[in-house]
């Protein structure tokens, strides 16, 4: 239940009471835990973890971005559902294929698309993917990447706005770039992404929008997306009963 989650995620959670029937536990003592005898195992796994800098595809010039500085104050405080970060993991330099990975600003919910043939429409195609899977995406932020060459086109395409970042101001999206980390733990650098399958990259996503998340009150991002949806389809029942009374 708690495989992958942080001493202070789950101590949040465990004080939230979203697990019925197991105590609270601080998270100074879940520390002490791992640092005891009995938990070396798990965090020696935990420092097995490497943090490197991202390798970037080849960048260049691209006609007609909107910059990050013009983005709306809305999208900067995540005052709403469908305003997105978006960024690719990349496998080393022996191996082929790119993952496309989408994270909502406000719920932390993340949708993965592996590319194996990697393409300017291959990119159209996998986004056009997720956004099946995720009709409230509105916006969207990243980098400077030529596989965003048709930036235009595909804003077209989606029905969202394309916002970039300034040159090798990774940063400026720092959602993404926390997400990206997450999978770098089951997709390390220099990994060829060519070698794993759909299906593995779907339970990564599932793994990803578990998490007990601080910013969430420890919710996990599968969970607030749901409340959203669910609370979404209520609005739109009680709008159709209205009509219906109007008559």
């Amino acid at each position: 239940m708690f495989a992958g989650q942080s001493p202070e995620g789950i101590s949040g959670r465990l004080r939230a009471g979203y697990e019925k029937g197991l105590a609270y536990i601080s998270k100074e003592s879940i520390y002490r835990y791992l640092k005891s005898v009995y938990g070396r195992k798990i965090e020696a796994k935990i420092k097995k973890r490497k943090w490197r800098r991202k390798k970037r595809l080849n960048k260049g010039i691209l006609d007609g971005r909107t910059f990050i500085d013009k983005r709306p104050k809305h999208i900067n405080d995540r005052m709403r559902v469908g305003d997105a970060e978006f960024d690719f993991i990349v496998s080393g330099k022996s191996g082929v294929g790119i993952v496309l990975v989408v994270t909502d600003r406000k719920l932390r919910v993340s949708f993965l698309e592996p590319i194996y043939r990697v393409s300017i429409t291959a990119v159209h195609c996998a986004a056009a993917r997720i956004k099946k899977r995720y009709p409230e995406w509105k916006t969207g932020t990243t980098d400077n990447d030529l596989l965003f060459a048709r930036h235009k086109e595909l804003e077209r395409e989606l029905g969202i706005r394309i916002f970039f970042c300034r040159p090798y101001h990774s940063w400026e999206k720092g959602t993404i770039e926390n997400t990206n980390g997450e999978i770098r733990q089951d997709v390390p650098k220099g990994s060829d992404v060519s070698k794993y399958s759909r299906s593995f990259f779907q339970r990564i996503e599932r793994k990803v929008n578990s998490r007990f998340m601080k910013c969430l009150k420890y919710r996990t991002p599968s969970e607030v997306l749901q409340k959203h949806r669910d609370m979404k389809k209520l609005r739109e029942r009680r709008r159709e009963e209205e009509k219906m009374t109007a008559f």
